[in-house]
């Protein structure tokens, strides 16, 4: 979240700053609740700065054997006044933090102004759209033929937005994953971990996608956790609430996980094979550095996620997201698209986000340059290095033949014994 002082010197950039975000949030509420926290906070150290001077009166009144009973009786009276106080003040408090954690973060000035996806800026376009001297065809006509999904027993067991891969498709999603990962750890320098599938309220909050974002995740009631809506909310909370000490900067953390998104209000939308799904797998890129070189790791970032598409020979655009398409707590975002030949459109299949300070103070995240040093907050980025299976669906129709075979990118063999090409079975 943003810095309580921070929002009460600089009102002019928080509002223009939210406005470029495109939302709404109580600015006038949240000035008044802080312009009471700090007068019952002024009132408040008066009171015990007197309290401790009528003390020290007590003390050598009764030292010198005169009478104290005047200044005790102040000093309850004191006493009683500066409870009252506390308690304003502890509810002050909650009542101010809670409208912050309503304000997303601000833009960085290099964020291109706009409302929406309209307002994207194509930062560069890699590798050739290709052009089939053949009728091609999509991907979900690929995957049946080919015997690689099932769309219909996967609806049978979830309902819609579910998937179910068979035999050759079980192996194709699982040789990504691996790939990725090995990929990541050995070329880029990432460390893997293997996160819980499921997360506490803290740790939705810590990353920013509570309060907001509740409707589209699915709920464990009984529990009160949810399913795990993408793998930055494990991954970056390994540090929740901790002082990351000397040397432990740079993390680079890599991670496959399952994530759940209810999609509310998605109703409709990409229903046609594997665009929008409910349940998809994930290799996540998580980045915790120092302040200052944010924004370089967030350019290295951006070229490991560029790896994987070139190594699996898929043509992809990265788009600089304009101000109003960034997520609630994002500051600056690359979106990488894959090209569908399917749809004849782009498929987005990473989001890479440096989040500056934001997510390190929602959740107490801090660290110190040397030792006894004052702790600071780190920044975080994260990206999907990449996501599935926008991704299975892009290699399935870029790399299809006329006899309705999809070649295997050379990157990706080693991972399926060798196989070069997968053919429609007898």
């Amino acid at each position: 979240m943003l810095d309580l002082k921070f929002l009460r010197t600089h009102r002019e950039m928080v509002e223009a700053g939210i406005a470029l975000k495109g939302m709404t949030v109580d600015l006038t509420l949240f000035y008044e609740v802080e312009e009471r926290r700090l007068a019952v906070l002024h009132e408040n150290e008066q009171l015990k700065a007197r309290r401790n001077a009528a003390s020290e009166d007590i003390a050598t009144l009764k030292k010198s054997g005169q009478d104290a009973s005047g200044p005790i009786a102040e000093m309850r009276t004191l006493g009683d006044r500066v409870r009252e106080l506390d308690e304003q003040l502890r509810q002050l408090e909650e009542e101010s933090f809670n409208l912050a954690a309503w304000f997303p973060n601000l833009p960085h000035p290099s964020v291109p102004p706009g409302r929406d996806a309209a307002n994207n800026q194509v930062v560069r376009q890699v590798g050739e759209v290709p052009k089939f001297d053949f009728e091609s065809k999509p991907h979900w006509e690929l995957a049946t033929n080919l015997g690689l999904l099932d769309f219909e027993r996967a609806t049978k067991i979830a309902g819609s937005g579910f998937l179910l891969f068979t035999g050759r498709g079980a192996r194709l999603e699982r040789a990504l994953i691996n790939f990725m990962l090995d990929l990541h750890t050995t070329k880029h320098g990432y460390t893997e971990m293997s996160p819980p599938h499921v997360v506490r309220r803290a740790s939705l909050f810590g990353t920013g996608q509570l309060p907001k974002l509740e409707g589209d995740m699915y709920h464990i009631g009984e529990d009160d956790l949810f399913l795990n809506p993408t793998a930055e909310v494990p991954v970056t909370n390994i540090w929740r609430d901790e002082i990351l000490e000397p040397g432990k900067l740079p993390i680079y953390a890599t991670a496959y996980c399952a994530s759940y998104r209810r999609e509310a209000g998605a109703a409709g939308r990409d229903t046609r094979g594997m665009v929008r799904v409910h349940q998809f797998d994930k290799v996540e890129l998580v980045k915790v550095v120092p302040p200052e070189t944010s924004y370089d790791e967030h350019e290295k970032l951006a070229r490991d996620v560029a790896d994987v598409f070139e190594a699996l020979e898929l043509p992809y655009r990265v788009l600089l997201l304009c101000s109003g398409d960034m997520s609630f707590a994002a500051a600056k975002c690359y979106d990488f698209e894959a090209w569908s030949p399917g749809t004849q459109g782009w498929l987005e299949c990473s989001s890479c986000s440096n989040f500056e300070d934001f997510q390190a103070r929602r959740m107490g995240m801090r660290f110190r340059r040397e030792a006894g040093a004052k702790t600071e907050f780190p920044h975080t980025l994260n990206a999907s290095g990449v996501a599935l299976p926008r991704t299975f669906a892009a290699l399935l129709e870029n790399h299809q033949t006329a006899s309705g075979s999809v070649r295997i990118p050379a990157a990706l063999r080693p991972y399926l014994g060798g196989l070069e090409e997968l053919r429609p079975q007898e």
